[in-house]
């Protein structure tokens, strides 16, 4: 490298930083890229040097055009100030980062219409995949297989058949759950779910598992949105009535955060009036006061598994459906011990 050797002017290209280095193109190409092939290390620290100098950007539309990637993957969420979708955002993205991948994320706000619309903008875009966890069911899911891109639908609790899932065990998480308020001596649970089109939830089904397979009369349910505002919403209509049940599953931590507001309002103790276990397990459940008893969903593993399946396919092998297996992990509101913030 000559420091004689005046910068460029106007945008610095990739000749210009091979001519500052005293390199060829192809040597500039494999540092930036980290290959294909082997750049010895003295080398490798000119290039980066002149990189430096010259205020070289690599372009990233020339390099998709080149090579045919992006290295750019979307990720549609239903509802970003979720702390759950917060959660799986920050770690794809964290797994793409170390797979040399950027993440283009967008919320869909729970809308289908603005779901579609978002989908067709990233396709657009030339993503080379996208992890979609989409709050609709049945017909009303997108067809990924007209996207044009390899997909994945993250945070699903069921198979669909042709296509990547991943997800967790949702009926044995909420089956433990219920298990363990029925182990404290409740017999009266009750559950506090979103919509889920016809079918009956996963989470629904684990709440009847384990009830019933107690000897059990089936609790009351009521059905609102996976936010703080359905929860208290719900908990008011459970809770405020002549004969109140003494245990509450909630399908979300949001909905158990809301449900608590409620039950202080109503005069009702957590958990020496009503015990409380939830569902998701994010740092929301850790902070609630009483600190709250979770079914812990994995959303690191989760989201290295869907990003691997986009970034590093594995050949011959069809799509199918990963299920994780939730943690409980209980804490004061259902009369446990509060737990470490690091367990």
């Amino acid at each position: 490298m000559s420091s004689t050797t005046p910068p460029p002017r106007g945008q610095v290209t990739r000749s210009d930083v091979a001519r500052y280095a005293g390199v060829s193109t192809a040597v500039v190409s494999y540092v930036v890229n980290a290959g294909p092939r082997p750049v010895a290390a003295a080398t490798a620290t000119r290039v980066r040097e002149a990189i430096r100098v010259l205020g070289y950007r690599p372009n990233a539309s020339a390099r998709a055009l080149r090579t045919g990637s992006t290295r750019m993957l979307g990720l549609v969420v239903p509802e970003i100030g979720n702390p759950l979708f917060a959660g799986l955002a920050v770690a794809v993205e964290q797994t793409a980062g170390r797979l040399g991948h950027a993440v283009l994320l967008v919320n869909s706000e729970s809308d289908p219409h603005i779901e579609r619309r978002l989908i067709q903008s990233l396709v657009s875009r030339q993503v080379d995949g996208i992890i979609l966890s989409t709050v609709q069911y049945g017909a009303a899911v997108v067809d990924l297989s007209t996207l044009g891109v390899p997909s994945v639908l993250l945070n699903t609790f069921e198979a669909r058949e042709g296509f990547e899932t991943v997800g967790v065990d949702a009926r044995a998480g909420a089956r433990a759950g219920v298990e363990h308020l029925i182990e404290h001596g409740h017999t009266r649970v009750a559950l506090i779910i979103g919509h889920s089109g016809d079918a009956v939830e996963a989470r629904e089904q684990g709440w009847l598992d384990a009830t019933r397979a107690a000897g059990l009369p089936d609790g009351p349910l009521v059905r609102a949105p996976f936010t703080r505002r359905g929860g208290y919403d719900a908990a008011m209509r459970l809770f405020d009535a002549p004969v109140p049940p003494s245990a509450l599953f909630a399908s979300s931590d949001m909905q158990a955060v809301g449900a608590l507001r409620a039950l202080d309002e109503l005069g009702l103790r957590v958990p020496d009036d009503v015990a409380v276990v939830c569902f998701d397990g994010t740092e929301e459940a850790d902070f609630a006061t009483p600190q709250l008893s979770a079914v812990r969903q994995p959303v690191e593993e989760m989201a290295d598994e869907a990003v691997l399946r986009l970034v590093s396919p594995r050949e011959g092998v069809a799509p199918h459906h990963v299920s994780f297996t939730p943690l409980l992990r209980t804490g004061r509101s259902c009369g446990c011990p509060v737990r470490p913030l690091d367990a």
